[in-house]
């Protein structure tokens, strides 16, 4: 099977399997599951965000799911709990299709860490 047919097949069944949990029969885009993302790394799960904090929350999520490939890597928890973290490499310039293929493949390779799919 090829890499990309996979990724495919992977990416659609987590975004069921996440849907299906947060939502109310509507699918989750790339926005939502990297929000969700950032929330499950925060830690703090049962809680309202302010509009600021939800961009924070988006932020430690492309963080958390970048740092991987070597873009990022965790530098420390502040007062209040909140990962921060520090660019290791910028990012190459990449298409919009582009960007969405690596969050993708990150996003699924986070929930194969954790045994959400296979």
């Amino acid at each position: 099977m090829s890499r990309d047919i996979q990724l495919k097949e992977r990416w659609e069944k987590l975004v069921d399997i996440l849907s299906n949990q947060f939502s109310q029969g509507e699918d989750l885009d790339l926005d939502a599951i990297i929000y969700l993302i950032g929330v499950q790394e925060l830690g703090k799960l049962h809680r309202e965000f302010k509009k600021d904090e939800k961009l924070n929350l988006m932020h430690i999520a492309i963080c958390r799911l970048l740092e991987p490939y070597g873009y990022y890597e965790f530098d420390f928890f502040d007062a209040e709990g909140w990962p921060h973290y520090k660019i290791k490499e910028q990012l190459p310039p990449l298409k919009a299709g582009e960007q969405s293929v690596l969050m993708k493949e990150a996003i699924v390779n986070y929930f194969l860490e954790r045994k959400l799919i296979e």
